[in-house]
């Protein structure tokens, strides 16, 4: 058989020198290091600094680096072993969560969301924010969408806003019985929104897990909830479960 296209095409420079560079962070640098600056790694190794640039920003979503603000390009820390999923479903903030409550506003959200939701485009919904923090780093923040249809008796309840309200609002759907859920996982771009809650720069690379919760034969409640890509590597076992693990192979020397 002939070579392919694809065969005959030579490794591009800028995946090499990231070779070059990982093999450099295990022998050379240490967990939080912080890397030269891009004219000196681009003199050391002989590259133009957009060859260099490119190797970066690959190590970065492969994350062995982080770019942090008013720091610079440093060695990024294994990966965090976390819990996403588990066997038994749960409505967020049962017994057992490790998400924090921040907030909780009504508004009108996104077409997508609402379609999701399979509600008016025009109805308001209640939104609660959450946050996941894992040995003093955050690593995920989540939206959390909620009809008012889920949670009928909460203009009773005397919270109007903040985690005091996000709560009430987690409680009233507790009122209702789970029936299943599911989720789907895709690869995004950091928002700024985002970026300020991970401590990220806007455009790093996330890991986007979208959970929908089902009761009464409709969509009750949707999770977006966005992860460090640089953190969490997620594995899928035999339950569908989801978890994070740090990887083994990325262990501070």
């Amino acid at each position: 058989m002939g070579t392919t296209q694809l065969e005959s095409v030579p490794e591009p420079k800028y995946w090499h020198l990231r070779t070059v560079l990982s093999e450099a962070l295990d022998s050379e640098f240490s967990v939080g290091e912080i890397l030269p600056n891009e004219r000196d790694l681009a003199a050391r190794f002989g590259v133009a600094r957009a060859t260099l640039r490119q190797a970066l920003e690959q190590l970065e979503l492969e994350g062995r680096l982080q770019r942090r603000r008013g720091v610079g390009t440093t060695v990024a820390p294994p990966r965090v072993g976390v819990a996403v999923g588990t066997e038994q479903h749960a409505w967020p903030g049962a017994a057992g969560d490790v998400w924090q409550t921040a907030d909780c506003d009504l508004a009108v959200p996104a077409a997508s969301v609402a379609d999701a939701l399979e509600s008016g485009r025009d109805e308001p919904v209640h939104t609660v924010r959450r946050s996941r923090v894992t040995h003093g780093q955050p690593v995920a923040a989540e939206l959390l969408y909620i009809p008012q249809s889920s949670v009928p008796d909460l203009s009773g309840i005397d919270a109007p806003s903040g985690a005091a309200r996000a709560r009430a609002v987690l409680r009233e759907l507790h009122r209702l019985e789970l029936e299943g859920q599911d989720s789907a996982v895709e690869l995004g771009s950091a928002r700024a929104d985002d970026a300020k809650a991970l401590d990220r720069l806007p455009g790093a690379p996330v890991l986007v897990v979208t959970t929908r919760y089902l009761a009464e034969g409709r969509t009750a409640a949707l999770s977006v909830a966005t992860y460090r890509a640089d953190t969490c590597r997620l594995t899928f076992g035999d339950s569908g479960g989801v978890e994070i693990h740090e990887d083994p192979q990325r262990r501070a020397s």
